[in-house]
């Protein structure tokens, strides 16, 4: 994400109305002064967060995070929490993180286990888990109650950090030592956990175990253990589970048809693929992005260009927008089949309105222009292109041997 577009996106979370209860005092009508208990005005709080939003550094960008953290307001914009600490982690600022996270044990909010949940995932999302399972110890000394809430989180920081192979251990002991049952949310991750190892078996035999403990499977359940066996060219077990959550009575929904067509096109049956699309309208189930770029992936696989863009037409009128996965999909195939007016006409559209393009598409459009002796809409398409940080690689060929 640029920086421009996650200026506006931070922006946009905390300036838009937080869901609570009305305020019980009249808010101060002059900005506090320093070390003031008087409430921040809303112009102070503006000014504040602008300075956050658009500081580069990132040492005073924590600083700032950590001075608006003393306002409750900010503390309740777990978005913006997020996206900080997503900033750092891309930038491999792990210290930065730990400093931003530890900085908030000083609120009393940190008693509560809802807010101590999301430290402790985002300790998960930036790859911390030995951090989350430090802060998860450190609940009851923080005056914080440990329950199936936040030993969830725990489990889910652990599956963030890719570490995998450590939930089923946490899932055997911490519930006999915390005295909690575990409950499908519970079940979900830990299959998540397996089918991340490959354990694909194991996942399955978690159903028998959900049943045994009385906990009723989720389509979420069966849509985790499908799409492993059927991202693994196991077909016939995912219908297996297809099978059995039918007939338990859950309804596949969109992401299990998904689900489904990746493991047909992985095993090259595109014809197939086309029909179970087809399958979604009499199920009065409504395709996704996902489902539309499966489809013209197999177009694509296929050699059959026409289907492919009728079906690029579709997902457009159906007021999708594309991403990145249809147009590295769809653009060199239209440029391999020697259209390059469409693959021209395609990268404008999408570029002029910041639609991410990989460098390498973009190249290869410019370098077939430049090799059709179409060297000004080459340029016209690169000075485009330049105008968003992402592009700034794309180079006219000649750059290159200079």
């Amino acid at each position: 994400m640029s920086a421009s577009k996650t200026t506006k996106s931070l922006y946009r979370i905390f300036s838009s109305k937080p869901i609570s209860t009305p305020c019980r005092t009249k808010p101060s009508s002059t900005p506090s002064k320093p070390g003031s208990t008087k409430p921040t005005t809303r112009k102070t709080h503006d000014l504040l967060a602008q300075s956050f939003f658009d500081e580069r550094d990132l040492t005073r960008f924590v600083e700032n995070f950590k001075t608006l953290s003393d306002i409750p307001y900010f503390r309740s914009r777990q978005r913006i929490y997020e996206i900080a600490v997503l900033r750092l982690a891309s930038a491999e600022k792990f210290s930065l993180i730990e400093e931003i996270i530890q900085h908030q044990k000083k609120y009393d909010n940190i008693t509560s286990e809802g807010f101590a949940k999301r430290l402790i995932c985002l300790y998960g999302k930036a790859g911390m888990f030995d951090h989350a399972f430090k802060l998860f110890d450190e609940l009851p000394q923080l005056n914080c109650q440990r329950t199936l809430l936040s030993f969830n989180a725990l489990l889910t920081a652990c599956v963030q950090s890719k570490q995998f192979n450590k939930v089923e251990k946490l899932f055997r002991d911490m519930p006999l030592k915390l005295s909690i049952v575990p409950n499908v949310v519970t079940y979900n991750i830990v299959i998540q956990a397996l089918c991340g190892t490959g354990s694909f078996d194991s996942a399955e035999s978690m159903l028998g175990e959900m049943e045994s403990n009385e906990v009723t499977p989720s389509l979420i359940t069966f849509n985790t253990i499908m799409h492993g066996f059927y991202y693994n060219e196991r077909f016939s077990d995912g219908e297996r589970i297809w099978a059995r959550m039918e007939n338990s009575g859950i309804a596949p929904d969109i992401v299990s048809y998904n689900g489904k067509m990746q493991g047909l096109l992985n095993g090259g049956k595109i014809s197939e693929a086309v029909e179970l699309f087809e399958e979604l309208q009499s199920r009065k189930l409504k395709p996704n992005l996902i489902t539309y770029n499966f489809l013209i992936k197999a177009y694509c696989n296929d050699g059959n260009l026409e289907a492919a863009i009728r079906t690029y037409d579709l997902l457009l009128k159906k007021r999708y927008v594309p991403n990145r996965s249809t147009l590295e999909t769809l653009i060199p195939f239209i440029y391999e089949k020697g259209d390059i007016d469409r693959a021209l006409k395609l990268c404008k559209e999408n570029v002029s309105v910041n639609c991410y393009i990989g460098v390498g598409t973009l190249q290869t459009v410019v370098n077939g222009l430049v090799k059709a002796s179409r060297t000004e809409e080459a340029e016209k398409l690169l000075a485009t292109s330049k105008l968003y940080a992402y592009y700034s690689q794309v180079k006219m060929p000649s750059e290159d041997s200079e």
